[in-house]
């Protein structure tokens, strides 16, 4: 498909935009390393190589010249669909941050996340909406445009600098919604693989419990042995 069809207004049976499959790039590529049991601060991973940063960090992009393009200034919307994209970025930063010492925390902020998304996604499709604009259908050319360039690594907002920019507020609002649906998605791989981590080694208590057994059982064996 060339880029030239992102001006076609497919119509839309209110379908959400997400695509039916997922290649490998919509795994969770974790940024951890392997958990020790053995360590109280666990490794801290850097959050920009977080794939769900990355697309987080496009979707406030994009977001912010969305709501100065299109919306008028003093609308109260302009920050509240500035905030929540802030939020969803910012909140994947933090609970990477936060790995070190508390796997909750980073499955807090992680779902705090997801829903500061998904608040954004429902102002999207309100715009559409009460404007009677098209929501692209999810197998439309258009939506698997966008799908396909969000395949592209890494992400940065200069691979919809052009559409975001030139284009109508109906197709810079759903190429928005398209890249919050897939940004969920790794979002939601990301939470389970953080509980999975979280219920096979526990959070930060369970480490310092199991250090401070197992130091008194070392200091036990050496009166013995002395």
């Amino acid at each position: 498909m060339s880029k030239h069809e992102m001006n076609e207004n497919n119509g839309s049976n209110g379908n959400d935009v997400i695509p039916k499959t997922h290649n490998s790039h919509y795994s969770h590529n974790s940024h951890h390393s392997p958990i020790s049991p053995d360590r109280l601060l666990q490794p801290r991973g850097d959050y920009q190589t977080l794939l769900s940063y990355r697309k987080a960090e496009v979707i406030y992009d994009i977001t912010f010249r969305f709501c100065r393009r299109f919306l008028t200034p003093g609308d109260r919307t302009i920050d509240q669909m500035v905030q929540s994209a802030r939020s969803g970025k910012q909140n994947i930063l933090e609970g990477s941050e936060a790995a070190v010492i508390s796997k909750e925390i980073e499955i807090k902020l992680t779902g705090v996340a997801r829903a500061s998304l998904h608040e954004l996604l429902a102002d999207y499709r309100d715009f559409l909406r009460v404007r009677d604009l098209p929501l692209w259908d999810k197998d439309s050319r258009p939506a698997r445009f966008v799908r396909q360039l969000g395949r592209k690594t890494p992400q940065s907002y200069e691979d919809y600098r052009a559409y975001v920019e030139t284009k109508p507020s109906a197709i810079v609002a759903n190429i928005a919604i398209c890249l919050i649906y897939q940004t969920t998605y790794l979002l939601d791989q990301q939470l389970r693989r953080l509980e999975k981590d979280f219920l096979n080694e526990g959070g930060l208590r369970e480490r310092m419990t199991r250090a401070r057994l197992q130091a008194r059982e070392q200091q036990k064996n050496e009166r013995q042995d002395s």
